[in-house]
C-alpha cells in the first residue's frame, strides 16, 4: 500500500490546489437539491458529461419529486436512455422521489442515513449531496479520488472507504469542504489511469507515485 504523506506536506498540498482553483465545484448540471441527488444518482457508471446531457430536458419538466412522479416511469426511462443502466436508474429514480414526499415531505434531508435510506442512493452518492448541496466536509470516493489518494500518499485505503476515512483523518481541516472536489478533478484531467500527465501536475513535488512520467 501507497505511504501516507505527512501532516506538513498534505497542508502543502491542499494548498497548492486551492492556490489554482479557490472554489472548486462539481460538473453535474442541477437546479436544486432534488435535481442534484437525481444526476448523483443516474451518474453510477457513467460520465457527468453524459448525465448533463439526458438532465437537461429532464428537469425542465421534473425538478421535483411531484413531477417526476408526474412524468411516470416509462417517460423517464426515455429522457435518460443514453445512460447505463437506465432502466434500473429510473425505476430508483421513481421509488426515491415517491419515499421523499412520503417520509421527508418532499424535501432532501441533510443527513447521510436517511439519505441512503432512498432507493438506489448509497454512501457515495449521499456523501457528493452532502458536499454541494449542504455544504458539509463529506468526502465522496470515485475511481478518481481512490487512484490519485493511493498513487500520491495523500489518502491511501484498500478500499473507499478506507480512503475517504483517510482523507478525513489526515486532510487537514480548512481542506476539508473542497479536498472532494480537488481529488476529483485532478484524477479527471491530469493524474489519469493509463497515461498520467505528471510533467502538468501542481503537487508533483510531493506525489509518493513511483512511475512518474
Amino acid at each position: 500500500m501507497a505511504r501516507q504523506l505527512d501532516y506538513p506536506t498534505l497542508k502543502a498540498v491542499f494548498a497548492r490546489f486551492r492556490a489554482a482553483e479557490p472554489e472548486p465545484k462539481g460538473e453535474l448540471e442541477h437546479l436544486n437539491a432534488y435535481t442534484l441527488l437525481v444526476a448523483v444518482a443516474l451518474s453510477a457508471q457513467a460520465t457527468d458529461k453524459g448525465v448533463n446531457k439526458a438532465t437537461r430536458a429532464l428537469f425542465t419538466v421534473a425538478d421535483t419529486p411531484e413531477k417526476m412522479l408526474a412524468l411516470g416511469e416509462d417517460a423517464l426511462v426515455e429522457h435518460i436512455k443514453t445512460i447505463g443502466l437506465f432502466r434500473n436508474k429510473a425505476r430508483n429514480v421513481i421509488k426515491l422521489s415517491q419515499r421523499l414526499i412520503d417520509v421527508y415531505g418532499g424535501e432532501v434531508p441533510s443527513s447521510r442515513a436517511a439519505l441512503m435510506t432512498l432507493p438506489g442512493v448509497g454512501r457515495k452518492t449521499a456523501n457528493v449531496v452532502l458536499n454541494m448541496w449542504f455544504g458539509m466536509p463529506a468526502q465522496a470516493v470515485d475511481t478518481h479520488i481512490f487512484r490519485v489518494g493511493n498513487r500520491s500518499g495523500i489518502a491511501p485505503g484498500r478500499d473507499e472507504t478506507a480512503v475517504e476515512r483517510a482523507i478525513e483523518d489526515n486532510v487537514p481541516a480548512e481542506f476539508q469542504k473542497h479536498a472532494h472536489h480537488w481529488l476529483i478533478l485532478h484524477g479527471r484531467y491530469i493524474c489519469l489511469a493509463r497515461k498520467p500527465r505528471c510533467g502538468d501536475c501542481p503537487i508533483a513535488e510531493w506525489c509518493l507515485y513511483q512511475e512518474k512520467t
